[in-house]
């Protein structure tokens, strides 16, 4: 059975993955959030995803569309809150754990939820943690989907009540 999801929800679904691409890109590339942006808005970069094919092999598949609107207001706003928010998540991590010692992918994905979940209240936080717990499953195969499940969740029930 196809579930049916509409335009809106696919094109945010797709700012969120494009937000975490740019919030890493920014962090490790030393390109100025600007023009991360611009590229990402313009086309340029993070128009394609390797996914698995049929035949048990990866193959490269286009995104799609986003809501630029939404994307630039993910980037902007984990750039201008990044140590702010860094230091929420630190308090929040597990002892002996701390954001900077994450793998960069796990780092801008806990960052982009972290500004999602205290600033877009608009949206259902257990879509926002769900969002964010697929993502962490497309990018990590261990443990890591679910830590990041537990925090968003834990957060969530702190932040939101």
């Amino acid at each position: 059975m196809v579930k049916f999801v509409s335009e809106k929800i696919r094109m945010k679904s797709a700012a969120r993955l494009a937000a975490v691409q740019a919030t890493y890109m920014v962090a490790y590339s030393q390109l100025p959030v600007d023009e991360v942006v611009k590229d990402f808005v313009n086309g340029e970069v993070g128009r394609y995803v390797i996914a698995d094919n049929l035949q048990g092999g990866e193959e490269t598949v286009p995104v799609e569309p986003m809501d630029k609107a939404y994307f630039e207001k993910l980037v902007r706003g984990v750039h201008a809150d990044k140590e702010d928010l860094e230091k929420s998540l630190n308090l929040f991590l597990t002892a002996g754990r701390s954001l900077d010692r994450c793998d960069g992918t796990l780092q801008a994905l806990l960052l982009c939820a972290m500004y999602e979940i205290v600033h877009t209240l608009d949206v259902d936080t257990k879509v926002v943690i769900q969002e964010y717990v697929d993502m962490a499953y497309a990018f990590f195969s261990k443990n890591e989907p679910k830590m990041v499940n537990a925090l968003l969740d834990q957060i969530a029930k702190q932040l939101r009540q």
